[in-house]
């Protein structure tokens, strides 16, 4: 999964990893554990989250289980760790984006959606216009999903995607 905060990616990898019978792991519960452990809240801590991620998706991939990492992946340093795992280990992967293209519903989503951990704090709408922009950049093949969809919408396309 990729997309920026407050699109509804956590929300469709839970969907889609209840549907399916697959490991869902995310990246900020494990950045948020780090904070609360006393790391300092900065890029490394980031890092470090994605990196303890991909260490238990190559366990869960390797027993043989399908795994959604939930992250915003807006850079291509990121995106090319879940390329490399799936080399490693043998396995297919297929990259799904979530947006919102109505820029009011995400700005309220993500405004309203409040403080989902203890420690790490949420990104406010003025922090994701270069995270937007490393997005925009990106030329990979990926199943691109407007998260106005409703949930069956949004589950039936990522199925069909992963299915093709």
């Amino acid at each position: 999964m990729a997309g920026l905060p407050g699109t509804g990616k956590s929300r469709l990898a839970r969907l889609l990893a209840r549907d399916l019978g697959a490991v869902m792991l995310s990246v900020d519960p494990v950045e948020d554990a780090f904070l609360r452990a006393g790391a300092v809240h900065d890029d490394a801590t980031g890092l470090g989250a994605y990196l303890a991620v991909e260490s238990v998706a190559q366990e869960n991939l390797l027993l043989g289980n399908a795994v959604i990492v939930d992250a915003v992946n807006d850079h291509p340093a990121a995106r090319q760790q879940w390329i490399d795992l799936a080399a490693r280990t043998g396995t297919r992967l297929w990259f799904v984006e979530v947006y919102l293209a109505d820029e009011r519903l995400h700005r309220e989503r993500l405004v309203t959606r409040g403080s989902r951990y203890p420690a790490l704090p949420e990104p406010g709408w003025d922090s994701l216009a270069a995270r937007a922009r490393a997005l925009a950049d990106w030329a990979d093949p990926r199943l691109r999903l407007d998260a106005s969809l409703d949930d069956a919408e949004l589950l039936a396309a990522a199925k069909d995607w992963l299915d093709g």
